[in-house]
């Protein structure tokens, strides 16, 4: 990747997406074309003081890009309807699959390397495991309408002859990090929990209903999301072989010990409660879920991981308490 080249980030008012501008930035690119709907107003802010070029909603971004007049080298391909809850097929169909269809085809028309945002959604209750796998994706049976449209892109994908000339769909655990203020219920369990704790002192955790798991040992792979776009653009800039490729630490915790991390971060005493997990997402409820990362680290990949203490205590600190962006 060179600085001079343009780059595409879809979703980019999003969480991540936002993010992931913030992060090239960074690095010196400026020259970004922020695809997303722009017209939500709790988003405005993730984009404040971002370097880029244009920004086109993403309903217009194909009859924007058909001259490719500024010489598109990449994309990243964030964008997504995330809600867990929303249990409208049609909808995630429309934005996960059939949008996606449309980034993969104008990446194999103009000959463009893309990294798209697959989801650890599609795994399910991990009854096969979580190895990305390319064997066992048409076998997955994931819990709700969101990971069943992520994990059918990801059969589509495998299935076509004509294909990017690089491309690594990533499986995306729990990320958590900044720039997640707009996502209601959505959002992880921190930005909740630090919320709680400054309005109560405590936090509120999701009673267990399955006897292998006492309250609150709910297990989670949790990734900082600074871990995440090194990984996004380190995939870009080295291109191994294309692939789905887990997005995880590979070390799980539990939810208990994530909420000890921001009582520690904030200097708090430890007061957390159980409530009973609501119908509406109990029979989809993951209890385990932990990323192999053999296949990203045999690609080469060899950064370390924040600690979940350590991007807790960096997440909390110098962003929730502050109220900045990155």
């Amino acid at each position: 990747m060179q600085n001079n080249d343009a780059i595409v980030v879809t979703g980019a008012a999003g969480f991540i997406g936002s993010y992931l501008v913030g992060y090239l930035n960074s690095l010196g690119f400026t020259k970004i074309i922020l695809v997303d709907d722009f017209s939500r107003a709790d988003k405005q802010n993730n984009l404040s003081d971002k370097k880029y070029l244009v920004s086109v909603n993403r309903d217009t971004f194909f009859e924007f890009a058909a001259d490719n007049q500024y010489d598109i080298r990449y994309v990243f391909h964030l964008g997504a309807r995330t809600d867990t809850t929303e249990m409208d097929y049609a909808v995630h169909k429309r934005l996960n699959l059939d949008y996606s269809k449309k980034i993969w085809e104008f990446c194999c028309e103009y000959n463009i390397p893309l990294v798209y945002a697959s989801s650890a959604a599609t795994y399910g209750n991990g009854e096969l495991g979580y190895n990305d796998d390319h064997g066992i994706v048409s076998k997955l049976k994931p819990l709700n309408p969101y990971g069943v449209s992520k994990n059918e892109f990801d059969i589509w994908a495998l299935q076509q002859e004509k294909q990017p000339p690089f491309w690594a769909g990533l499986k995306f655990f729990n990320v958590f990090g900044p720039n997640e203020y707009h996502k209601g219920r959505m959002a992880s369990v921190i930005l909740h929990a630090f919320k709680s704790i400054n309005e109560s002192g405590t936090v509120k955790l999701f009673r267990s209903h399955h006897p292998d798991y006492k309250d609150g040992e709910q297990i989670r792979d949790f990734i900082y999301v600074k871990d995440v776009v090194n990984i996004c653009v380190w995939l870009m800039q080295q291109k191994p072989a294309s692939g789905l490729y887990n997005t995880g630490t590979g070390h799980a915790r539990t939810f208990n010990d994530l909420v000890r991390a921001i009582f520690t971060a904030l200097d708090v005493p430890e007061s957390i409660t159980y409530i009973d997990t609501p119908i509406d997402i109990r029979d989809k409820y993951q209890y385990f879920t932990e990323a192999n990362m053999d296949k990203l680290k045999n690609a080469g990949y060899a950064q370390p991981f924040y600690s979940l203490e350590d991007g807790v205590k960096e997440y909390v600190t110098d962003f929730l308490a502050t109220g900045k962006y990155f």
